[in-house]
């Protein structure tokens, strides 16, 4: 397929999201809400159609071509190259912008689905089919890769990472670990800014790696105004799993004697780690900003984003409740996936 018709497949796409979002009880993805529910328990409507927002702005024809722009993708198009993409499944499609960057780069897709996440992206492959046949050629599914590639993305837990490094090693490969978001607070935060913030903390429940999972605040911070201004968050701890990882973990800290906050659906515990259990957010006291961008360059393999309204915080630094709102350059783990793409053609 030349790049001229894979990006009208896209906006094909784009046009039939978007009809799928103004209503969707009308449209034939409905039956997809109510399978992947019964399949994965987190992916709740909420969830599932905020994923295919995010997707629907990726789409955006003008947004594609001048992103796809600052690449050599024509060179590809005449040597492409199979890749074996492997998906995580912790949010619905969590693995479409690794979909799309082998899709526009010329390349030919090879996707092992997510056990939890096996519907969604293949029904958008089956919808981009109705607009051109030739979509079946270079996009496929395989639950082994094996020798089938000639280079892997995939994407896990510090885990399965290593596993993939062992079997993939030979190839040419981007292989992602476990990151979190952080954000770092002023106490100047207005209501909406800490509204925004709630974004950040409970899009998909918390389980992804660009949720925020740890706080920086300043000493002296006032914990009942951000707990006022997540508030209208509280709802969250009507979904069963979110409050069965919520009340363990209360109980846990309680048992311990942590220092720990608790507003009956969000759980602040004073701990140094970046990464905290669903239904808990970490917090750390600082005095100083600059001890706190010191330490978050120090910790930069194990960060996805930070949140804040210091300008400086950090290289990939986003504003409150813009963590769940990536761009097509922001790239996970700072890792340009389209270059690398396009560089193996080499």
């Amino acid at each position: 397929m030349k790049l001229t018709q894979r990006i009208a497949v896209l906006d094909f796409l784009r046009t039939e999201i978007s009809c799928f979002l103004e209503n969707p009880k009308a449209h034939e993805w409905n039956d997809l809400l109510k399978g992947t529910y019964i399949l994965n328990s987190w992916f709740t409507e909420e969830s599932v159609l905020r994923s295919f927002a995010g997707i629907q702005i990726f789409l955006e024809k003008d947004k594609l071509e001048k992103w796809i722009g600052n690449y050599a993708i024509s060179a590809v198009l005449e040597n492409p190259k199979k890749i074996g993409v492997i998906m995580a499944g912790n949010i619905p499609m969590v693995g479409f912008h690794d979909f799309l960057c082998v899709f526009v780069s010329g390349n030919y897709f090879v996707g092992k689905l997510s056990s939890d996440d096996n519907i969604l992206i293949p029904a958008l492959v089956k919808k981009m089919l109705e607009f051109s046949e030739e979509v079946e050629d270079v996009i496929s599914f395989d639950e082994q890769l094996k020798d089938n590639v000639d280079a892997v993305i995939a994407t896990g837990s510090n885990n399965s990472a290593r596993y993939f490094e062992y079997y993939f090693g030979k190839y040419p490969n981007v292989i992602r670990k476990n990151r979190n978001a952080v954000a770092v607070l002023t106490g100047q935060e207005t209501a909406e800014e800490l509204d925004n913030l709630g974004q950040d903390i409970f899009a998909y429940h918390g389980l992804g790696c660009r949720n925020v999972s740890k706080l920086y605040l300043p000493k002296g911070y006032n914990i009942d105004a951000f707990y006022e201004g997540i508030y209208k968050y509280k709802n969250v701890i009507e979904h069963n799993k979110y409050n069965n990882n919520y009340s363990y973990n209360r109980t846990v800290y309680l048992m311990q004697t942590a220092k720990f906050y608790d507003n009956n659906f969000l759980l602040l515990k004073e701990d140094n780690s970046l990464t905290s259990p669903i239904g808990t957010v970490n917090f750390e006291i600082y005095s100083f900003v600059n001890e706190v961008k010191e330490h978050l360059l120090a910790e930069d393999e194990n960060i996805q984003c930070v949140v804040s309204k210091i300008d400086d915080i950090h290289p990939r630094r986003v504003g409150l409740g813009e963590a769940q709102n990536p761009g097509l350059n922001d790239y996970a783990d700072g890792v340009d996936t389209l270059q690398f793409l396009v560089e193996l053609r080499n």
